[in-house]
């Protein structure tokens, strides 16, 4: 089986964002701010906003199964306060729940939080307990800056996230740490502020006790870890100057790596520098980087095709990057494969 662990619903209908256009001129005219039954969307228009686009290209690409969650770019927890993006949080996690009940041999779901500048992370709690407990989330996405692109909030060290973490160890629920939409013209979102955030979430756990306090508490740091794979001596450097342990044993055993990234070289080097079994397959599906290498003909998103044609992986390696990691990391899916004899 192969499991993409990183699915965004980019293709969600049109009103799903022309209602988001509504909440957020509402923040100006309270009294005209919509209401979430005020959002209508058919399971037809789910259906074919999936099938002609993930479903499609999944099974041209040999896909089997998605962990879905909302777009990355349209949390925009910057925008509004906590009421704001829980409302939204709800809705679009409602959506993703849906696409998983329409297709379930093809997407399950991963949930986005209601976070919101200078609020608690505690108070994402409920919607998390929701999303595991009625809707089946096997994951969340966990924004190590809200206030978007300006980094405001505290490191993901800091005791404040405690709390959070305390429920994901109870529920074994692994976080992808992904930021948002950048507001900070410095920072293209998805060419610097993503990339920038994987690599500074990653310093943030080294320069910690973070996993002392919680040992089985996992992030996965999608697009190939940012910078990490590439300055995996600087940090091997830093760790020893801090005088942290070798980092296979203060960090390999909470975090993990995905595999969107969208050239041969870059996967060879992820395969080569970081432990197989920190490697999870990720495609990040019509996301960040949608066009056609010319000097490949093939979609820069097609990363299957990479995992296939490095040198660095056995056959029983790369079942272990296409799905055994997978299953070990997002305990709960395996537990929701195996209910299906899978």
């Amino acid at each position: 089986m192969i499991i993409d662990v990183h699915g965004h619903y980019t293709t969600a209908p049109a009103a799903l964002g022309a209602w988001r256009a509504l909440q957020i001129a509402g923040l100006q005219n309270p009294g005209q701010a919509p209401r979430a039954s005020d959002l209508r969307i058919s399971d037809d228009e789910i259906r074919e906003s999936i099938e002609a686009n993930q479903l499609r290209l999944m099974r041209q690409r040999g896909a089997d199964l998605t962990v879905f969650s909302p777009r990355a770019s349209f949390m925009a927890h910057h925008i509004g306060d906590f009421e704001t993006s829980s409302t939204w949080a709800a809705i679009c996690n409602e959506l993703c729940f849906r696409v998983s009940q329409l297709f379930p041999d093809h997407f399950i779901p991963a949930a986005m939080l209601p976070q919101s500048p200078g609020v608690e992370p505690k108070t994402c709690i409920p919607e998390l307990v929701k999303c595991v407990e009625q809707y089946g989330n096997v994951g969340i996405n966990l924004n190590p800056d809200p206030s978007g692109g300006h980094w405001s909030a505290p490191p993901l060290s800091d005791r404040s996230w405690y709390p959070l973490y305390e429920k994901m160890v109870e529920y074994d629920i692994p976080a992808m740490v992904h930021v948002s939409t950048s507001c900070n013209t410095c920072f293209h979102t998805t060419g610097a502020h993503y990339l920038n955030a994987d690599t500074t979430a990653f310093m943030q756990c080294l320069n910690s006790e973070l996993f002392q306090d919680f040992p089985t508490l996992k992030f996965l740091i999608p697009h190939g870890g940012g910078a990490v794979p590439y300055h995996w001596g600087r940090f091997r450097g830093l760790a020893q100057e801090l005088k942290k342990p070798l980092l296979e044993e203060h960090l390999l055993h909470n975090i993990f790596f995905d595999t969107c990234v969208y050239h041969q070289s870059g996967i060879n080097l992820l395969t080569e520098v970081i432990p197989v079994k920190n490697i999870l397959f990720a495609s990040e599906m019509i996301g960040a980087v949608r066009g056609i290498d010319p000097q490949t003909g093939h979609h820069y998103d097609d990363t299957k095709r990479f995992i296939a044609a490095t040198p660095n992986l056995t056959d029983a390696e790369r079942h272990m990057v296409y799905e055994g990691n997978a299953r070990r990391v997002f305990t709960r899916l395996d537990s929701a494969l195996k209910a299906r004899g899978l």
